[in-house]
């Protein structure tokens, strides 16, 4: 469930990205925010269990970040 909310959030971001580029910033910045909550929280845990509970939201925010990044840089390579 939270896989397939991941990847839809990562299509939106794409889309917006390519027909929007310039407002595709705001949204992708509430992701990075929300995801990095969750990220700084599961670190909070001691040792490897930190590293552990951490490594979900930072890939996923990675994933995200990148694919707002591939829709900008897909519009940006328009002849138009």
């Amino acid at each position: 469930m939270i896989l397939a909310a991941i990847i839809a959030v990562c299509v939106l971001l794409a889309v917006l990205g390519f027909l929007l580029p310039r407002l595709s910033i705001w949204p992708q910045r509430g992701v990075d925010r929300a995801l990095g909550a969750g990220e700084r929280a599961g670190g909070s845990a001691p040792g490897r269990l930190g590293r552990w509970l951490r490594k979900p939201f930072s890939t996923s925010r990675r994933a995200a970040d990148r694919s707002a990044g591939g829709g900008r840089r897909a519009r940006g390579k328009l002849p138009v």
